[in-house]
């Protein structure tokens, strides 16, 4: 059974000839534009990636902050 991938829904959708032809082996000739969409995605994965670590470290450091002004608070009372 093949396995078909999202890509090739995609791929379906847009074009039921390029599927085709994909399947039968046919490259496509517009190799440089698909190169440039491939650098295009990678580059947009490594800035999620990025902001979630950003997003991840602030929140962190919020908890931290946090946890600093209960005990100063605490401290003062006492």
């Amino acid at each position: 059974m093949a396995i078909i991938r999202s890509a090739d829904i995609g791929t379906y959708l847009y074009c039921h000839r390029a599927c085709g032809a994909k399947k039968q082996g046919m490259e496509s000739a517009n190799q440089t534009e698909l190169a440039a969409g491939t650098e295009l995605h990678v580059r947009h994965g490594r800035q999620v990636l990025a902001s979630n670590i950003t997003r991840t470290v602030g929140l962190i450091l919020l908890m931290v902050a946090l946890i600093m002004l209960v005990a100063y608070c605490t401290a003062r009372i006492v």
